[in-house]
């Protein structure tokens, strides 16, 4: 057998060699990144594949949010009851994603992301028989949870697989992917909910998902540079401590929940408003509105771009302040400015979670799913307070009164980075 190559010599009966003193070592050669890179093989598989599962994602996550007043009608239910079939959704994500991002750590995100997606999609099937509100709400429950494995494996693996200069740009065609999601399940369900009812609607939405996640798992690379860790609970819970202790990454969960409950908000609560007077829309064309997500995975892809120009705490004040505006301009009863303050909401949302979610990676050296699940449930959390709270208060104060939880949402996040601004200032080290 070959010796290894050590340098060593094998060779026994020659002469000594002569001293090497006298000439410099020449230096180790440099090992090849072999993780993944825009123009490499693999990457682009891995581009489309991860696309396609935050496809299935948001449009199984959000499924029902579009079709709440058919749901509100059907079942006689109020709009902040029927909102549950979100909020069950994502907040049973945000429950279940850190024992799922364990679960990546020990058997692989791949392996992860696969059984979530095939859970969440066989679900997805039954919820089309759902006979009653309750029901509904359970099995978005069950679906949710499900899909828990999905958003830290994901970003986890990026992390591991892909190279460090490239991580934003492919965490945004992840983010892209989800707005994709977001906006096909919206418009698909739309037009055929007004042709055939939401139950049909949900239905073609699983289905869609199930071509997804067989192209996902065609798709993916199998990994290079995982290393399996320990599922023992205090391993985890000092994992999850030392994150928890890292004054950025608390920063940057606060300001994910933060948009999010934005844009939670305001798509739960858009569709009550469009088919009340003066604007009485069909569903079919409130449906449609949903494609100003296309907007989102225009600005969740170009972050990176973002980011190298205005560095992350000045990305974060531009999606700050474009959500704003949109929101100030969903307060007039025109239509045109509603949708362009959609457009500007939707933009500023997509980038400041692209920025923040992509930071986390990059700030966690150790425990990636970990960090990125606290994220994602942080996220979620949001989601699902966006939901019932965009739905109460537009119940209390029309709409005037969910841009107004908006803009306190938004005002927060412009708080925070601004703590971050001085942090940097006092101790610049737990800004890289």
């Amino acid at each position: 057998m070959p010796s290894a190559s050590t340098g060593a010599s094998t060779t026994v009966d020659a002469a000594p060699p002569a001293p090497a003193a006298s000439s410099p070592a020449a230096p180790a050669p440099t090992a090849p990144d072999s993780r993944l890179a825009p123009g490499g093989p693999g990457y682009r598989r891995m581009s489309f594949a991860l696309f396609l599962a935050g496809v299935a994602t948001f449009a199984l996550l959000y499924s029902t949010q579009a079709l709440l007043p058919l749901i509100s009608d059907e079942f006689t239910v109020s709009a902040s009851q029927a909102s549950w079939t979100v909020s069950a959704a994502t907040g049973a994500l945000a429950l279940f994603v850190l024992p799922m991002s364990a679960l990546s750590e020990r058997f692989g995100r791949r392996t992860l992301m696969t059984a979530s997606l095939v859970v969440a999609v066989a679900v997805g099937l039954l919820v089309p028989f759902a006979p009653s509100i309750g029901t509904l709400i359970a099995l978005r429950a069950v679906q949710g949870a499900a899909l828990a494995g999905l958003p830290a494996s994901a970003t986890a693996y990026l992390a591991e697989e892909v190279r460090p200069k490239a991580l934003i740009t492919a965490i945004g065609l992840f983010v892209a992917g989800n707005s994709v999601g977001g906006m096909s399940g919206r418009v698909i369900t739309g037009w055929i909910a007004q042709e055939w009812g939401w139950r049909v609607a949900v239905g073609v939405i699983g289905l869609l998902a199930v071509a997804c996640a067989v192209a996902f798992r065609l798709l993916l690379p199998a990994p290079r540079h995982f290393t399996a860790g320990s599922l023992r609970p205090r391993v985890l819970a000092r994992t999850v401590r030392d994150h928890l202790s890292n004054p950025l990454l608390r920063r940057l969960y606060a300001i994910g929940a933060l948009f999010m409950m934005v844009f939670g908000g305001v798509y739960t609560v858009i569709g009550y408003r469009l088919t009340e007077a003066p604007f009485s829309l069909p569903q079919g064309i409130i449906g449609s509105i949903f494609l100003v997500y296309l907007v989102g995975t225009v600005s969740a892809s170009t972050a990176g771009k973002l980011v190298a120009r205005l560095g992350r705490r000045g990305a974060l004040y531009l999606a700050g302040g474009t959500t704003t505006a949109g929101l100030l301009l969903s307060l007039a009863d025109v239509l045109p400015l509603i949708l362009l303050g959609l457009v500007l909401i939707t933009a500023g949302f997509f980038a400041g979670h692209a920025v923040a979610s992509s930071s986390v990676s990059h700030t966690a050296t150790t425990g990636r799913a970990q960090a990125s699940a606290l994220y994602q449930s942080a996220y979620y959390v949001g989601s699902s307070a966006g939901s019932t709270l965009g739905a109460v208060a537009f119940h209390s104060g029309g709409w005037a009164g969910t841009v107004s939880l908006g803009l306190l949402a938004v005002l927060g996040v412009v708080a925070i980075t601004v703590l971050g601004s001085h942090a940097a200032r006092r101790a610049p080290a737990l800004a890289r």
